[in-house]
Formats: C-alpha cells, sequence, structure tokens
C-alpha cells in the first residue's frame, strides 16, 4: 500500500489500493493522519482516493464551500473517476454534499461523519488565536471526546497553520462561508444511500444534527459511536470501519 503523496496537473493526493472508488475528503484542519486507520482497512479492498484540499494555498476570493467543490470537480475529472463513494467528515462532508448535488451521476453512495452542512460550531467558540500554542492545544482537544487523541504532532500541525495570517484568513472565510451555506432544503434532494456516522460527544456538530441529516435525507441511516467526539475515523477506527463496512456490503447486495 502505497501512502505517498502524487502530484499531478497541480493536484496532491493520495491513491491507495485497486478496486471500488473510495474518495476521502477531510475537514477544515484535515491531514493524512485523520484517515490512517481508513487507508490502511480500506486500500485492502477498494481504491482509496484523498486529494488535499487547496484551504490554506486558495485566493482568499475564492476560499469558500462552492470554491472547494469546484476544485473537487476537477480533480475527479482529471482522474476520470465515477461510481464513487464519497466519505466526508467536518468541512468534507458539506464539500461531499455539494459535489453529490452537482453531480448525481458520479456518486454511488455517501457516508458523512460530523458533516457540516446543517450546523456547526466550527472551533469551539472561536477561531484560532495566532501564536498562542495552548490555546491551539485546547481547540484541537476540544475535537475528541479523549483529550488524549489530540497528539503532540496533531497540536503541532495545526499551530503551524495558524501561525500564518493568510492560512487564517482562508481558515475564517470557508469556516464562515459553510456557517452561511445551509443546506436543510437542498439534501432533502439527495437519492443516493447515505451512511452518517456520528460520535455521541461530539460538541462541534452534536447529535441533534446528525438526527436532522437524517430525517431530511430520504435514503439515509444513522449510527452513533458512543465516547466519541467530532472525528469517529481517528477516535474509534474499529468501530467507523466496521459500520462502513457493513453499509458498502449492504449497498452491494441491493444494487
Amino acid at each position: 500500500m502505497s501512502t505517498q503523496f502524487q502530484n499531478k496537473n497541480g493536484f496532491k493526493y493520495i491513491d491507495a489500493g485497486t478496486g471500488d472508488v473510495m474518495l476521502l475528503l477531510h475537514g477544515l484542519f484535515g491531514a493524512l493522519s485523520n484517515w490512517t486507520e481508513v487507508i490502511s482497512y480500506f486500500s485492502r479492498n477498494n481504491r482509496v482516493i484523498i486529494p488535499m484540499l487547496p484551504i490554506y494555498e486558495m485566493p482568499v476570493r475564492s476560499a469558500s464551500v462552492d470554491g472547494l467543490v469546484d476544485y473537487v470537480e476537477k480533480f475527479v475529472d482529471m482522474m476520470n473517476l465515477n461510481d464513487l463513494c464519497i466519505l466526508g467528515n467536518s468541512l468534507g462532508g458539506h464539500v461531499g454534499l455539494v459535489y453529490t448535488l452537482r453531480n448525481p451521476k458520479k456518486v454511488r453512495s455517501l457516508v458523512l461523519t460530523g458533516s457540516s452542512g446543517l450546523f456547526e460550531n466550527s472551533t469551539g467558540g472561536s477561531y484560532p488565536k495566532r501564536g498562542n500554542y495552548e490555546f491551539i492545544k485546547q481547540r484541537v482537544e476540544y475535537t475528541f471526546y479523549d483529550p488524549k487523541t489530540a497528539t503532540k504532532e496533531l497540536v503541532d500541525e495545526v499551530y503551524e497553520i495558524t501561525g500564518s495570517i493568510s492560512k487564517c484568513l482562508n481558515i475564517v472565510q470557508i469556516a464562515k462561508s459553510a456557517q452561511r451555506h445551509n443546506m436543510a432544503k437542498d439534501i432533502q434532494k439527495i437519492e443516493v444511500p447515505t451512511l452518517l456516522v456520528w460520535g455521541l460527544n461530539d460538541t462541534i456538530t452534536p447529535p441533534h444534527v446528525a438526527h436532522e441529516f437524517d430525517k431530511l435525507m430520504p435514503n439515509a441511516e444513522l449510527k452513533f459511536i458512543d465516547k466519541c467526539g467530532h472525528a469517529p475515523m481517528m477516535e474509534h477506527p474499529t468501530i467507523f470501519n466496521k459500520y462502513v463496512t457493513e453499509f458498502l456490503e449492504k449497498i452491494k447486495v441491493t444494487a
């Protein structure tokens, strides 16, 4: 299994395994480390592709949910991908929802975990403060039920990102774009099979958000994970992978 980044036509991405395509979309502070266990598990029987979204590099004027969807559309076309299972966490779920609405024939199924699109307390009530390591550490810990999941490497990575004025501007722009872009009416039109995997202790997109997605989406099923925050695939990867596997097997049988 290769988890080395590839670069092609200006896109940076992971492409591991062969089989049905799983397109993984990360969140606002997303990194490859968010998906380590998912890549390892699913690339045995699937082709797992992770484009690194240009959250910090895109021009601030286009730093928005729609701007990121434009990027994903170009990436999917460049890679000539079809019949996608899109798996999105947080902002990545939001991007996946908009992509699906724009490109319904490209998407076979959706897996959303802690997705924005209805409500998101994006950074625990405040935007990132530059140069304050302890504050950043607290915000990263806030993402999880167990603060120990916020490793020093992860905190250091977020701290480095928030040390850049231009990156902070993009983070704020995109977070505001996600909060403004409420999809309550739009997601009722998404008919592909959708799995919602949510942490019962998610404080960023709380459980009531998951119930609302489940109520509004016509072909959704909801699974909760106890003692779990905003990133189930990081905090409880074994349970997360089990739920996704069962979902994919079920829709394959009914297809």
